[in-house]
């Protein structure tokens, strides 16, 4: 039986990779994008994910066709320079909607249909920013909000022990993606993670042998 998934995110530089990834392994893949831009194999949504009855709706349309659906993979989120003086309530707030928000409305409005079917898995994306106090020197808000993402992790995996239902957080470094070399051009490039190693070792959490893991923090870190 084909294996179905949402992808949040799936238009951007990490986005499109992991949807190739999965369209390849033959999963049926959900994506959304707020340009809801066609992506072959995956059938792709615009929705506004910082809007709660927006992916309250989302999720009921999908779960409504496809009961089989028992993975999400979060990848939306955003990025915003800012050390503890430079960051005020708004900076904070933004990138606690774009970071947190995105992904705990996708997780509160699929949880009651994994426990329904006895079982399912989120893949959410970190930040070293999140796991170190040095890296979040200079991107206070950004390194906050993944904070909270781990955390939600960590409650998932509580509340799911007994029922089925998992969360792996996926830490990258920096991610060789053309706004990135752009805005370190004299950076060493080889020593970023690329957007396709990452989609692998997502996939990999969906594999038989990483169906064993739990409480997995994936630090893909290559040399950054």
């Amino acid at each position: 039986m084909q294996k179905s998934i949402l992808i949040t995110g799936a238009s951007g530089n990490l986005g499109h990779a992991v949807v190739q990834k999965f369209v390849q392994a033959d999963f049926k893949v959900y994506g959304t994008d707020r340009s809801g831009a066609s992506m072959e194999g995956a059938e792709i949504a615009s929705v506004d994910l910082t809007n709660e009855a927006a992916v309250n709706a989302y999720i009921e349309q999908i779960i409504s066709k496809d009961q089989q659906l028992n993975a999400a993979v979060l990848l939306v989120g955003g990025y915003a320079s800012g050390n503890l003086l430079a960051t005020d309530g708004a900076a904070l707030q933004k990138m606690y909607k774009l970071n947190f928000e995105t992904a705990y409305f996708v997780v509160h409005a699929l949880l009651p249909h994994f426990e329904a079917n006895g079982g399912g898995h989120f893949v959410l994306i970190g930040s070293r920013a999140a796991l170190e106090p040095n890296a979040a020197l200079y991107n206070v808000a950004y390194g906050l909000s993944k904070s909270m993402v781990v955390a939600l992790g960590n409650i998932i995996n509580a509340y799911g022990k007994d029922k089925g239902i998992r969360a792996s957080v996926v830490v990258p470094s920096i991610i060789d993606t053309p706004p990135n070399r752009a805005n370190m051009p004299d950076a060493d490039y080889s020593k970023w993670t690329t957007a396709e190693a990452i989609a692998d070792n997502i996939h990999f959490l969906f594999t038989d042998a990483g169906q064993h893991l739990r409480e997995t923090v994936l630090k893909i870190y290559n040399e950054a």
